[in-house]
């Protein structure tokens, strides 16, 4: 046989040889060559030794280990897995996934630019284009239903530089046409980022769609464990160093050796953590749609989505993420009761761990926008996101809690 139609044999020094599962075992893993320890140990030292002459040294070098806010050991290995598992040339990790998305708009915008946002974004990252990139530098921004792309393709200026969206809108679970987007950002000289938090690869990969920036919050899906925080950007090798250059090395952001070995840690699991979320989550989903208690769900998988056909197409069958929208019959004071009376998931903020988490924002919450469907303007909602349990036990838990709340279904 040719050895050339052979495949490739698989060596952990080398991840591209790799499936993604044995890649996120072995993807930045660094073994200690001081004590031969197998895998990355945490390098808590906010210093490395200089060499012998450091007169040529670029002191904003990212790439080199000198100093941890520039780099890090820990943080170097953790941006080589990400890479990896996003098939992107490099990655650059910050403290949060606040930080990494603000690191992309104060490295590439400036002055005069023009931004196409989503009008259902991460609260954070709205205020940013409404209010303070505004006031603060001057750098307008129009808020577009992602969804139409007609409206999309108006918003574009001759000074449009980015186009922001997020793959699964956070929370109303609107589908970002990536490479559609892409494609309108492309045509108008502009570059695309997209903040995939909701869809972790494989179930997605945003620069294999045209995406010029991936991000992620790593505190969600891809530490765990809800015990890191920490954020991504996955790029071109070019844009990484410019990011780097300007928003690591000048402004800070950097996140710390433990976090980095964390979430590291965390990732080796990913795999097998998403195919639970993603099926529990489709069960969970399911079990809502049909209880006449329930006034609506929003949810990707659901045929009665709006962006279920693109959902399909786009995530390629593997799954519609761990995070869905919801509200039962009754005012905000039913709803907290409802969440009151769960025993199993946990009311709390943020999404992505090991347990399930829910959080109820009421229809009048600040939040609650005109570009938030009628549904969600009407009732509020409550964001769950479904974690590792049983499938079987949280939906048991909220069939009792609606019993509890509403009382049974009669018939």
């Amino acid at each position: 046989m040719d050895s050339s139609n052979r495949p490739r044999r698989p060596d952990k020094k080398h991840p591209a040889s790799l499936s993604f599962d044995s890649q996120a075992v072995h993807a930045g893993n660094s073994p200690d060559a001081t004590t031969g320890a197998i895998l990355t140990p945490i390098v808590m030292s906010n210093a490395y030794q200089l060499p012998d002459d450091p007169s040529a040294l670029d002191w904003s070098d990212s790439q080199t280990l000198f100093y941890t806010r520039n780099s890090g050991h820990n943080q170097m290995c953790l941006e080589r897995k990400l890479a990896a598992l996003e098939r992107g040339d490099e990655a650059a990790v910050f403290s949060t996934g606040v930080a990494a998305l603000h690191a992309i708009f104060f490295t590439f915008l400036k002055s005069g630019d023009h931004v196409v946002v989503s009008d259902v974004t991460y609260e954070a990252v709205a205020r940013l284009f409404r209010e303070l990139l505004p006031q603060k530098y001057g750098i307008e921004a129009t808020f577009v239903d992602i969804s139409d792309l007609t409206a999309v393709q108006a918003a574009m200026r001759p000074n449009t530089r980015l186009v922001h969206a997020e793959t699964i809108a956070n929370p109303t679970t609107k589908v970002a046409d990536v490479s559609a987007l892409a494609t309108i950002a492309r045509a108008g000289g502009a570059m695309l980022s997209i903040d995939a938090t909701f869809t972790p690869p494989p179930m997605f990969r945003g620069l294999a769609h045209g995406a010029d920036f991936v991000v992620h919050a790593l505190t969600k899906y891809i530490n765990g464990h809800g015990d890191a925080m920490g954020g991504a950007v996955i790029a071109r090798a070019a844009l990484i160093r410019q990011l780097k250059n300007d928003a690591l090395v000048d402004v800070g952001g950097s996140i710390s050796p433990f976090n980095a070995w964390l979430i590291m840690r965390g990732s080796v699991t990913l795999p097998l953590r998403l195919s639970r979320h993603l099926s529990s989550a489709q069960a969970v989903a399911e079990f809502l749609d049909q209880d006449p208690r329930v006034a609506y769900v929003a949810f990707p998988g659901l045929a009665s989505h709006p962006q279920h056909d693109l959902a399909s197409r786009q995530f390629g069958g593997s799954g519609y993420g761990g995070v869905m929208a919801f509200a039962v019959e009754g005012g905000p004071d039913v709803q907290n009761r409802f969440v009151a009376s769960l025993r199993l998931i946990t009311s709390a903020v943020s999404l992505g761990h090991d347990v399930s988490l829910i959080v109820h924002v009421g229809k009048d919450a600040r939040r609650g926008s005109s570009a938030y469907p009628d549904a969600f303007r009407t009732y509020g909602h409550m964001r769950l996101s479904i974690g590792l349990e049983d499938s079987a036990d949280l939906i048991a838990d909220i069939k009792a809690a609606l019993d509890d709340t509403l009382g049974p279904v009669v018939g």
